[in-house]
């Protein structure tokens, strides 16, 4: 039997599961279990992934088109994302799995990320969904910041506007936080010369600018 608190990764995310069997399950591999294992599980946290990182999208990028937002997806909850993810939480050495993959490095990248997805479901089914949410988005973090490096670049592109017409730089004001701090919220102001000040709302101040300078360019019906 698993004991919950030798898990490094659920004592980093202070997470205690009530059904230790349940736990136990969305590590073990059909390998390892042809009956028992996580298969189920992974099929349930793909989902719950999905769901979370598509809410979590659309609050970041309210102004940004459904194209932009699902590539924006793909790259979050694709294979290789959820191994890397996987190895920061070490989550390989608390698999269970038989004598014949545990050193097949070809396969490993998909049986990791797949056990973290089961991983997911568990903690849903045991922990239910606010508590799955800051699992994911704690431990995502990074990879969701970095996705603002794939948005069309409207700061740059007001820039630009700004210096060509009136030889200045857009004005940046940061007007509040709010929010804990694993799910922040940024209300950020931009102002150019003869223009209103438009705001712009996400859970960085580098989000928050950029989709005020979009609210601002659609105003000046400037094209992306």
């Amino acid at each position: 039997m698993i004991k919950i608190n030798s898990l490094d990764f659920l004592t980093k995310n202070k997470i205690k599961f009530k059904d230790e069997d349940l736990l136990r399950k969305s590590l073990t591999h059909k390998s390892f279990d042809n009956i028992n294992n996580n298969e189920k599980l992974e099929f349930l946290g793909d989902r719950v992934l999905g769901l979370i990182i598509s809410k979590q999208l659309i609050e970041m990028y309210p102004d940004e088109k459904e194209g932009v937002l699902d590539k924006k997806f793909a790259n979050l909850v694709n294979k290789k994302t959820c191994y890397q993810i996987a190895k920061q939480l070490s989550l390989k050495k608390y698999m269970f799995l038989g004598e014949s993959y545990k050193n097949r490095n070809k396969s490993d990248e998909k049986i990791t990320s797949d056990c973290l997805e089961a991983l997911i479901g568990a903690i849903y089914i045991d922990n239910g969904f606010k508590i799955t949410e800051k699992f994911v988005l704690v431990n995502w973090r990074e990879q969701i910041e970095k996705s603002i490096e794939t948005y069309v670049d409207s700061k740059t592109k007001l820039q630009e506007f700004c210096l060509k017409k009136y030889k200045e730089l857009p004005k940046y004001l940061t007007y509040s936080k709010t929010g804990p701090n694993h799910d922040p919220s940024f209300k950020v102001g931009v102002t150019i010369p003869y223009s209103k000040k438009v705001l712009g709302v996400g859970k960085s101040i580098k989000i928050a600018q950029q989709n005020a300078a979009t609210k601002l360019l659609a105003i000046l019906k400037i094209n992306l």
